[in-house]
């Protein structure tokens, strides 16, 4: 008897719930396989798009997990199984995560925004946080910059997105300013035509934009003079220490009788 009644409940479910549950599963089986499709077009469109590497995989990786989690809950929906405690247990889940992981996600945003906007690729000569130096990786929660001392500065997103970035190699060259101060009895255009033959014969002294050489200042036992030369923005520094030391060489060498020599 008990027998009996177990299976006229069981026919019973059934008749009742099992074109829903068919249902359910043509929708899962046929969204499943058009995520499938979907995933496929957004690779190919974000490839075209020119979208950062860093970022592909995980907005991909978002936009799938997303539509699977919508699919699935439209299919318990369809079978007739309760949503209401199972999203407000995701709503807790969800508050409890989003505090606990404040600073992670505000990181996460500021990475994923660094990589749309791109203020600075990898490669590039940055000054951020104080620290100087070249970028050598984008990651999603930060940035790693190595400084010219070959420190390795791991710099979290936020403080990236919410505070000022001096990109200085993004024009591809730089200006380096020297001042040297001479004493009156010393002829500016001698100063100037060794000045001009020193970067003339510098490689790494670029013709354009032109170069600029003048009097900055006048003082009463001298003046000052301003030269403005443009260098490749990478390798700045050595270019600058060899063409200082190159100037220093050739003033010294000229007869010119500079202040501070007997």
């Amino acid at each position: 008897m008990k027998i009996q009644q177990f299976y006229n409940k069981a026919y019973a479910w059934i008749l009742e719930t099992g074109p829903s549950v068919l249902v359910g599963i043509g929708v899962l089986v046929a969204g499943f396989w058009l995520i499938r499709i979907l995933s496929r077009w957004l690779n190919a469109h974000m490839y075209k798009r020119d979208i950062d590497p860093s970022l592909t995989p995980f907005l991909l990786s978002l936009a799938v997990t997303s539509l699977r989690v919508l699919l699935i809950i439209s299919v318990m929906q369809i079978i007739g199984i309760q949503m209401t405690v199972f999203a407000a247990l995701i709503g807790a889940i969800g508050v409890a995560a989003g505090l606990a992981l404040s600073g992670t996600l505000q990181n996460f945003t500021s990475g994923v925004l660094i990589l749309i906007l791109k203020p600075f690729h990898v490669g590039d000569n940055i000054v951020a946080q104080g620290q100087e130096g070249t970028v050598q990786a984008i990651k999603i929660f930060y940035t790693v910059v190595r400084t010219y001392d070959n420190r390795t500065v791991v710099i979290p997103n936020s403080k990236l997105s919410n505070e000022v970035i001096i990109n200085i190699s993004s024009s591809g060259n730089r200006r380096l300013d020297v001042e040297m101060k001479f004493t009156n009895g010393i002829d500016f255009r001698e100063v100037r035509n060794i000045v001009n033959n020193v970067l003339d014969h510098a490689q790494s002294a670029l013709k354009v934009p032109e170069r600029r050489i003048g009097i900055s200042s006048i003082e009463p036992d001298g003046y000052k003079v301003m030269v403005n030369v443009w260098l490749d923005a990478h390798g700045f520094v050595d270019t600058k220490m060899e063409i200082q030391e190159k100037l220093m060489e050739a003033l010294k060498g000229s007869g010119l009788k500079l202040p501070g020599m007997g």
